[in-house]
Formats: structure tokens, C-alpha cells, sequence
């Protein structure tokens, strides 16, 4: 059954996507409320607003203010993005307008986390972060190569979203024995209990609810807000985007981008399966689930949490990329004497984007076998920096310890394996900004260049 579930949703073509929206009658039996819909995931774009909040801040760091939107749940706190501008205007301004209580830290990773120095769980990692990021200037540390902005926003997005979806609501509580679907979730509630469990993996993914009327560049255009994509983003006409149902975050946006650019189909592949599992459950009117609807469902949750793994590989692939390009760029300005600040700036830069996606591949409990230390080692705990030296350990006081490593220039030859490693383990398709085929002339360089005649 599984393999018939994945060759259907695969298969996808422009032809084949319906204007199904996820939106789903009330089928709790002895509900007695007004309300007509059994949707809720109002929490978990609560997080979605919170984490973008927070790489605002982070770009111009403040202690207080950080801790607000990380690990607080006070209530008035403002929505810093995506808020409205010309052209494309945002229904809601709080936090509290979408769900109250809610923050990031308290569903953050509860596992080792071994990519980062110090042998921290998820969460001590983004606790760890956003408490350095605070003692930064624009989030920004070159002494040991950490752009704070990226590492934080693309480790929240894999140790929170991606974490709770898959290895909370995806898996243990599909049980047949957990949140059952012949009850309510909770009393006083118009959904089920599985049901509402669906909902909230949906809601971590981060897409419309009319995503499968949307091509994956109107999706990418949503999330940047531009306005002549407005008309795309509010599907009910009324004038303003409801950051509830209409607009796209996190891997929901690197999903549709990465399809933009490399012809994948990630996005819709996801985003169906969601739907056909949510339908499922729907068709149950309020029963509990068999053992044949459960493993049905169980094959719609795998087929998201493989496609979602995939979408954060394939991100984590292209920065890899782009940390190659940017080795390339400073060994060029180096050569001419010229200033490398700007380059070693987007160096870090991608490196914190590259780490981030990076980490988030461990922080699901999904079991990467021999990939996990191979990335870490690969990747390092920072990337090389001028003079050669690696971050390769923490002091235990939230610092590192720095210790020469390899060439700046041999680091070069660990983003194609990285590359080669991810396409590899994860069966990648878009593989952009792929580096691989340049081995052999990176291995010549550096063996017939300045540092090996140096030796």
C-alpha cells in the first residue's frame, strides 16, 4: 500500500494538481458548537510568526528582546514579520491574534544534537545560540565564523518544525491508542483527536491552505510579500492575507523554491499528501480509525517526513555549494591583494546556512546512520577561517576552543563531498549549485598550488 501511496503522489504533474484546499467539516460526534470547520493550527503559525520575529531581532541583537520571542509567552507581543506593506497587507499584527502562550523553546529537540560543540540538546543549541547572538554586532561573529542570523533561523525551522512534525505527530501519536479519532481532542473543541494532530504537522510544514492552487513560484512570491503576487495569496478576496491560512513560511518556502529552480516537485508532493491523509481521517465521520485506515495514514506521514527530509538535504546541498563559490571568490581577491571583508562576510554568511540545515537533519530522531558523523566532521563545528584554525570544541562557558584544521582553500574539496554525501544518503533530484563534477580539478589546483609548493 505504501509503494502505491508514494507512486500516486510522485507522479504529480501540472495537470493532475486539484483546487482541493485544506478545509474540512466538523464530523466530531455530539459537537454542539458554531463552529463549521474541524481545522485547527493556529499554534503552530503562533511559532511560525515567532521564528521570523526573531531573526528580525537577531539582525540587530537585543538580549531582552530575543528571549520574547524565543522563550517567553507573554502575552502583546507585536508580529516584526511578516508584516504588512504597500500592496500586500497582513490581517493579523500579534502574536496572540493567531494562538496565545506559545514560543519556541519549550518544542525545541529534546536530543544530542552532535554537529554542535558541546554535546547540547536541540534545545541548548538554540539556547546556546541566541544567547551569544545577543553579545554580536548585527548577529554577526567573525572571530569564529557564525552568522547567528542564519544559524538560529535555519536550526529553529529543523529542531522545531520539522522535529515536531515528523518525530512527534507524524509518528507516536498515530498510535491507535493516542488522541483516537472517535474523541475530542480536548473538550470543548469542534475536532477529533486525530484530526487535530494532523492539523498541527500541517502547520509546522508551513504552506497555504490553498497551496495546491498555486504554482511553486507563487508560493515563493507570497512569502516575500510581493505585492503583484497579492491576488495569488488571498484566496477569499477579503483584502488582506490571514497568516493562519494564506501565507507560506519556512520549509514550506524552501520546498517550493527549490522546485522553482530544479523542476522538482517537493512542494505539491508534501502538501498532497497532507491532504489525501487529511481526507482520510475526514472519511472516518467521527469513528475510530482501523488498523487498515491507520496504515494507510502511516504511509501518507512517511511519505511527508521522506519528502520533507529531502527538501532540508537539498537545501543543505545548495549552500554547500555556495560556501565552494565563495572559497573560490576570497582565494581570487587573495591572489590580487585585494579586500576580502564583503566575501568572507557572505562566506559566513552561507556557512551559517549550510550548518543550520545541516543540523536539522539530526534533530527529528530520524536515524542517519554513518551520514551523521561523516557531516559533522565534513562540515566542522565552523567554517575554516583565515589563518587555517577551525572551532573544533567548546570551553564550556559558552565560547569555543579554535585549533588549525585544514586549508581554507582544501575546505573546498569537503563542500563537494558534503554535496556528494547528501545527494547520496537522501536520493536528491534538484541538487543545485551541484560542485561535483569539479573534483578532480580542485585536487590538481591544490596540489600544484602556492600551499603545496610551501609545503
Amino acid at each position: 500500500m505504501k509503494k502505491t501511496i508514494i507512486a500516486a503522489i510522485v507522479g504529480l504533474s501540472a495537470a493532475s494538481l486539484q483546487a482541493q484546499t485544506y478545509e474540512f467539516d466538523v464530523t466530531l460526534k455530539g459537537y454542539e458548537g458554531e463552529s463549521s470547520s474541524s481545522v485547527s493550527y493556529g499554534g503552530q503559525v503562533a511559532r511560525h510568526a515567532l521564528h521570523n520575529s526573531l531573526k528580525v531581532i537577531t539582525k540587530k541583537p537585543n538580549a531582552e528582546k530575543m528571549q520574547a520571542y524565543f522563550s517567553d509567552s507573554e502575552a502583546g507581543r507585536e508580529i516584526l514579520d511578516p508584516v504588512s506593506k504597500e500592496g500586500f497587507a497582513i490581517k493579523q499584527t500579534k502574536i496572540d491574534q493567531l494562538s496565545s502562550g506559545k514560543n519556541l523553546a519549550s518544542s525545541a529537540y529534546k536530543g544530542v544534537v552532535t554537529g554542535w560543540p558541546g554535546n547540547l540538546t536541540g534545545k541548548e543549541v538554540l539556547e546556546q545560540m541566541v544567547a551569544n547572538a545577543a553579545n554580536t554586532k548585527g548577529g554577526y561573529d567573525p572571530v569564529n565564523g557564525y552568522d547567528y542570523i542564519q544559524l538560529i533561523s535555519k536550526f529553529t525551522m529543523g529542531a522545531v518544525f520539522y522535529n515536531k512534525a515528523v518525530n512527534h505527530y507524524l509518528d507516536e501519536l498515530l498510535a491507535a491508542d493516542v488522541k483516537p479519532n472517535n474523541k475530542a481532542y480536548k473538550d470543548g473543541v469542534a475536532y477529533t483527536g486525530k484530526e487535530h494532530v494532523w492539523d498541527e504537522a500541517f502547520g509546522y510544514f508551513g504552506a497555504p491552505a490553498h497551496s495546491m492552487n498555486l504554482t511553486p513560484k507563487e508560493v515563493v512570491q507570497i512569502t516575500k510579500r510581493n505585492p503583484d503576487y497579492f491576488s495569488k495569496a488571498d484566496a477569499n478576496g477579503d483584502g488582506v492575507v490571514d497568516l493562519k491560512s494564506e501565507m507560506a513560511f519556512a520549509h514550506a518556502y524552501y520546498a517550493a523554491s527549490i522546485d522553482a529552480s530544479g523542476g522538482t516537485t517537493y512542494f505539491h508532493s508534501i502538501v498532497k499528501a497532507f491532504l489525501d491523509g487529511r481526507q482520510l481521517i475526514s472519511d472516518a465521520n467521527g469513528e475510530a480509525l482501523s488498523s487498515s485506515e491507520r496504515e494507510a495514514l502511516k504511509g501518507y506521514a512517511s511519505v511527508i517526513a521522506t519528502a520533507w527530509q529531502q527538501v532540508i538535504a537539498e537545501a543543505a546541498f545548495k549552500y554547500a555549494g555556495s560556501v565552494y563559490a565563495d572559497l573560490e571568490k576570497i582565494a581570487i581577491i587573495e591572489e590580487s591583494h585585494g579586500d576580502v571583508k564583503k566575501a568572507y562576510r557572505t562566506y559566513v554568511k552561507h556557512w551559517g546556512e549550510l550548518k543550520g540545515f545541516a543540523l536539522a537533519l539530526e534533530a527529528a530522531g530520524r536515524e542517519l546512520g554513518e551520514a551523521q558523523p561523516q557531516l559533522d566532521r565534513l562540515i566542522g563545528f565552523s567554517p575554516v577561517l583565515f589563518g587555517d584554525a577551525q572551532v573544533i570544541a567548546s570551553n564550556g562557558q559558552g565560547g569555543y576552543i579554535q585549533s588549525n584544521t585544514i586549508k581554507m582553500q582544501e575546505y573546498k574539496v569537503n563542500m563537494i563531498k558534503v554535496q556528494s554525501l547528501l545527494a547520496s544518503k537522501f536520493n536528491l533530484s534538484a541538487k543545485l549549485k551541484d560542485k561535483t563534477a569539479g573534483l578532480d580539478n580542485v585536487l590538481n589546483q591544490l596540489n600544484t598550488g602556492p600551499s603545496a609548493e610551501n609545503d
